[in-house]
């Protein structure tokens, strides 16, 4: 996924295009790990100095129900990043600065069958760590 694409998406679903959409898409477009409501609304206060994590909520709502963006958690705080649609993988993420790196291996195909009993309908795997640059710090 990227701006262009999720630009699309939003106004084939019928929503409109704001300034603040756009911007909030941009920031995910500019970084190459997950980011959080705060690191939003610190990027954009001086842009939209009255923007409330409640806008901001409402729109990665929207975004994540619209496959546009993804999440996981880290240190109890949700964060988000580009839905990555191109084909399954998971994912290494960085604690520190939230870059992540493709897992090309599933880990369910390990796993898969084990409990005859139990339907599989989805799966999410994540290694967390420190990438090269944070590790060093």
């Amino acid at each position: 996924m990227n701006k262009r694409d999720a630009l699309v998406a939003l106004k084939e679903k019928g929503y409109k295009h704001t300034d603040k959409r756009e911007d909030i898409l941009q920031l995910f477009e500019n970084s190459n790990g997950y980011i959080s409501a705060k690191d939003i609304q610190t990027a954009l206060k001086s842009t939209y100095p009255g923007l409330s994590f409640d806008t901001i909520y409402r729109n990665l709502s929207l975004f994540v129900d619209m496959n546009i963006l993804e999440t996981t958690e880290l240190d109890g705080e949700k964060m988000y990043q580009f839905y990555c649609s191109h084909h399954h993988h998971h994912h290494f993420i960085c604690l520190k600065c939230g870059k992540t790196h493709s897992i090309d291996v599933c880990p369910m195909e390990s796993i898969h069958g084990l409990d005859p009993n139990f339907v599989v309908t989805g799966h999410k795997f994540e290694i967390y760590g420190y990438c090269k640059e944070c590790k060093c710090k």
